[in-house]
């Protein structure tokens, strides 16, 4: 029976450090890689020993099993935790570590190669009796074929990567003028994800349910599930909450996923921790979708609600040990909601987001988990996956799990970069989530661009915009070098009140204030605020009184008094100003009409030239970053006078692409 004393985790971020949690508990030592960009990550540092590979892309780090296999026994480690993503589904990588004498915490890698491909996996279903869509393979086809194929299948349909995952290679069509461009979209971005241009069509179920069953396995013959998770709100087919158990699913139902997905497992010889995703209609029919063969970014929910920890089962599976009868006697205790907390935007059609998490609080709120890679200062790169957190809620019933969560992120302090917060505090208020009715059609009937905004609505911004007004002034006064006693913003002659401009977003405040013995009186913009009591002022913390109501504000300030950031938080929301300053200087003008990068990436297509004339929304190019397409669009109608890039430039945050003169006629 093979012991495992130490483990490499051949992985990055918030799984590293879960997978450390309980090699910990279990006596177990760790060992972590780090490329270039994660040297100051908080998995290297919470590694017993830590090896370095040299790089900062994921193809020249951590894709490398050469590199991997060689950190492990470098560290004399006895085995090899994958993770999930990068090459946790790799069957090669597996068979490297084992012809090294490293246990591989996973399948067999003849169980990954089965279902690394999702076109062999549906062969492979089908054939066990497991009820799948129809589907062809249009890889090879030339574009005839592929529009009679997709004839014959009917529309709509699903344009998908057989070895692709995280939304990556995924294309809907629905009009068959959109098909071929789909196919070659998808073909790109799986070739550049995965190394694997391998694509197909299947028949797409509109507005399914994802519903998915955890299953384990021991070397024994022993196959058991852990009932169900929902996994219905995502984007760009990305799960971005995630419940057990389904609300969806009645124990009859339950019973029938479990017998299925048993049944995969079985299938393919499968040993370990994995999961068999399904799609439901809304008859309750359901259809094999894929198996992920490791463990499941969501797995924490499965872990709240039955009390077990996957992580250990897992090592306990690697080292040959039977499952133990907590296993197949598991039951379903309470509710739990996961909601992962990304660095985009989803007022930018989620646009990821780079830099510096300057603040990051959850707090500790009794019944949820955090789960993060990151820490306040930690940077969000470019090279890998925008996830900053997983906050996961627990409670006896569905509806408290819920108020749970949502209470965690909306009290959250979370400055330096634009995150989805906001629209998942929405998402978990709207009335169709909380009856259960959830489908991966939810983000479509319901646009981000509307679930997505602040919080804090214009009330509360502009009250904020007061808050931050004091707290500016208090630390001005109490930096001062003479005259530290006298009271903020006073003055001897109050004919005029002061005043302060501030940038939150695309909205601008101007403060017009006067500060009177304890009490503010403010002009925001066009509207007259009630005359605020000051009940207790620092630069990071204003107490204000209105009619009895007293409200509480976090402030946090960086920069100096002439344009510095100013974020502030309550009870209504966060909002982040920067001060407009006085006097702009014409140095940092930019040309009208240029277009710039909102982040950095690769210029993937460049699909215009100078002299085109485009219409408003018109695509220009194609920027890829974080494994992901993003295609720029121009802001008016044109002509283009300057294209300042080509295909496969390096570009970075906010340089000018293409520059478009505007055409009024």
């Amino acid at each position: 029976m093979p012991s495992i004393s130490m483990v490499l985790v051949a992985n990055r971020g918030e799984i590293a450090r879960r997978i450390f949690r309980t090699c910990r508990d279990m006596g177990i030592s760790t060992a972590a890689v780090y490329s270039d960009a994660d040297v100051d990550a908080r998995h290297v540092a919470e590694a017993d020993v830590a090896v370095r590979l040299p790089g900062v892309s994921p193809a020249e780090t951590y894709l490398r099993p050469d590199l991997l296999v060689d950190a492990a026994l470098k560290v004399n480690a006895d085995a090899v935790h994958p993770g999930y993503g990068f090459l946790s589904e790799n069957a090669g990588f597996a068979r490297l570590c084992a012809e090294n004498g490293l246990t591989f915490v996973g399948p067999p890698p003849e169980a990954i190669e089965a279902m690394g491909s999702k076109l062999a996996a549906k062969a492979i279903m089908a054939g066990a009796g497991v009820p799948t869509l129809p589907w062809a393979d249009v890889t090879d086809l030339d574009t005839n074929t592929v529009r009679e194929t997709a004839e014959d299948l009917g529309y709509p349909l699903l344009v998908k990567a057989s070895s692709g995952g995280g939304g990556r290679g995924m294309r809907t069509v629905l009009d068959p003028g959109d098909l071929l461009e789909a196919v070659a979209a998808a073909k790109r971005e799986a070739a550049a994800a995965f190394s694997d241009a391998t694509v197909f069509l299947e028949r797409l179920v509109v507005s399914p349910r994802h519903v998915e069953v955890q299953v384990l396995a021991d070397t024994y013959g022993g196959v058991a599930h852990l009932f169900e998770r929902e996994c219905s709100i995502q984007r760009r087919y990305q799960k971005i909450i995630e419940e057990s158990p389904s609300p969806a699913v009645d124990e009859d139902l339950r019973q029938r996923l479990g017998r299925d997905a048993v049944a995969a497992a079985k299938a393919v010889g499968y040993v370990g921790a994995g999961t068999v995703e399904f799609v439901m209609d809304g008859q309750g029919n359901y259809y094999f979708l894929e198996m992920n063969t490791r463990l499941q970014v969501e797995h924490p929910v499965t872990e709240l609600v039955t009390g077990l920890d996957l992580v250990r089962l897992q090592l306990m599976v690697a080292q040959d040990e039977p499952l133990p009868a907590e296993v197949s006697n598991a039951v379903i205790t309470g509710h739990a909601v996961e909601a992962r907390l990304y660095a985009e935007d989803p007022l930018q059609q989620f646009l990821p987001q780079t830099g510096t998490l300057d603040t990051f609080d959850l707090g500790q709120v009794p019944g949820v988990r955090i789960d993060s890679g990151v820490e306040a200062g930690s940077s969000i790169s470019q090279y890998y996956d925008p996830m900053v957190a997983k906050v996961i809620a627990w409670a006896p019933d569905r509806q408290e799990a819920i108020r749970k969560l949502s209470a965690a992120l909306a009290n959250a302090r979370i400055h330096g970069l634009v995150t989805n917060r906001d629209l998942l505090v929405r998402i978990l208020a709207h009335p169709e989530f909380v009856a259960g009715h959830t489908d991966t059609g939810f983000l479509t009937r319901h646009p981000p661009i509307e679930l997505g905004r602040p919080l804090a609505g214009p009330d509360a911004q502009r009250l904020h915009a007061v808050v931050a007004t004091l707290a500016l002034v208090e630390r001005k006064r109490a930096a001062a070098s003479v005259q530290r006693t006298v009271p903020a913003g006073w003055r001897n002659n109050r004919s005029q009140p002061q005043t302060i401009s501030f940038e939150a977003g695309e909205a601008q405040y101007r403060v017009a204030y006067v500060l009177d013995h304890g009490t503010v009186r403010a002009h925001v913009n066009d509207d007259d605020l009630p005359e605020l009591a000051i009940r207790a002022l620092t630069p990071q913390r204003v107490v204000l009184e209105v009619d009895g109501l007293r409200e509480t504000f976090q402030v946090e300030i960086s920069g100096d008094w002439d344009s510095p950031t100013v974020h502030v938080d309550g009870r209504l929301g966060h909002t982040s100003f920067r001060r407009v300053p006085r006097f702009t200087s014409t140095a940092s003008a930019t040309a009208g009409g240029s277009l710039m990068a909102p982040m950095p990436g690769t210029v993937a297509r460049v699909l215009v030239a100078i002299g085109d004339e485009v219409a408003a929304g018109e695509p220009l190019l194609v920027l890829e970053a974080m494994k992901m397409e993003h295609t720029m669009t121009s802001p008016h109608r044109g002509v283009v006078r300057e294209v300042t890039v080509e295909q496969g430039s390096a570009v970075r945050d906010g340089e000018v692409l293409v520059v478009i003169d505007e055409n009024e006629n």
